[in-house]
């Protein structure tokens, strides 16, 4: 069973033939709301895409902003353990999507700020506590503290990026980072495989977008190409990543099926609007995985290697 300690917000998105610069006003087109947040999200793909019995502690304000997330949270399973502010609105996210489905996004992070560690349930039963950083760092820290006590796993996606204290970086058993997030973290600017040597944690695994990802796992490093799909819009792919992986993990799994099923679940959240409404069913990911047995394959391998400066 797994814990997700983390945020939760409330997507406005808005779609627009590219991202604005600074500065440039774009008009847009579609719009529309979709319940999100880092930490929520996660949740929804440990329960959907993963499978698992997951249960998610986040904060959210006494608002009609708050309904919709409740609703998707549990409409995927997962059981809430809610911190209700009065004195704070629900996080909200603001994003615009171009038709690359590239996107840019601003988040008011709202109650989810007020996440404190005093609100971190007891441990037991629990086997993995995934974790993120939309949430006071103090209050990442003291779950991950109370987790290292316990006996349970830390999974920590360190994004937003920033650097992390190492008195955290101690205690995580499993990081989650793109490359942005991985230099940041690692205070490295050479290479992929350079940044992963700065980071004295059992498993960092890095996802390097439509190429794929790599993790270094029990000192051996491992490469996972992308699965093959159309993308609509990448909004919540990472988390569906982090999620899948996650879960993955929990039910026993290797780490080289662990890396090919969150791929294969963060390829088919790439295929549709939103961020938990784009998570997957299991079903829909063990189709994929039959569809496309083969991605690894020598060239795409290769250029993996290359991308991250590999020898």
């Amino acid at each position: 069973m797994i814990l997700v300690a983390g945020s939760a917000n409330l997507d406005f998105v808005v779609r627009a033939d590219h991202i604005p610069s600074p500065g440039e006003t774009v008009l847009g087109r579609d719009f529309k709301t979709f319940p999100g947040g880092k930490g929520a999200n996660q949740a929804v793909a440990c329960a959907r895409a993963g499978g698992v019995a997951t249960h998610m502690l986040l904060a959210l304000g006494q608002d009609a902003f708050a309904a919709p997330l409740e609703a998707s949270l549990q409409g995927a399973g997962v059981k809430l353990l809610t911190v209700r502010r009065i004195d704070e609105p629900t996080g909200t996210a603001f994003i615009c999507v171009a038709n690359s489905g590239e996107n840019a996004i601003t988040v008011a992070p709202g109650a989810n700020a007020t996440l404190r560690p005093e609100h971190l349930p007891a441990l037991t039963g629990y086997t993995h506590l995934l974790l993120q950083l939309e949430t006071p760092m103090d209050s990442v820290l003291a779950y991950a503290q109370a987790a290292r006590k316990a006996g349970v796993t830390v999974v920590l996606n360190a994004a937003p990026a920033r650097v992390l204290p190492q008195e955290l970086i101690a205690l995580v058993d499993v990081l989650l980072v793109n490359e942005g997030e991985l230099a940041l973290v690692s205070q490295c600017s050479g290479s992929v495989a350079q940044c992963l040597e700065q980071l004295p944690v059992p498993t960092v695994v890095v996802t390097l977008g439509a190429h794929g990802c790599v993790a270094r796992h029990q000192g051996a490093l491992q490469l996972q190409a992308s699965f093959k799909v159309t993308p609509v819009d990448t909004t919540g792919a990472g988390d569906t990543f982090c999620g899948s992986l996650a879960a993955a993990l929990s039910q026993g799994q290797s780490m080289t099926d662990a890396l090919r099923y969150a791929s294969a679940a963060a390829a088919l959240a790439c295929t549709r609007l939103g961020a938990q409404s784009s998570i997957p069913e299991a079903a829909e990911v063990a189709q994929l995985l039959r569809d496309q047995p083969d991605v690894n394959t020598p060239d795409r391998l290769s250029a993996l290697r290359s991308l991250c400066g590999i020898h």
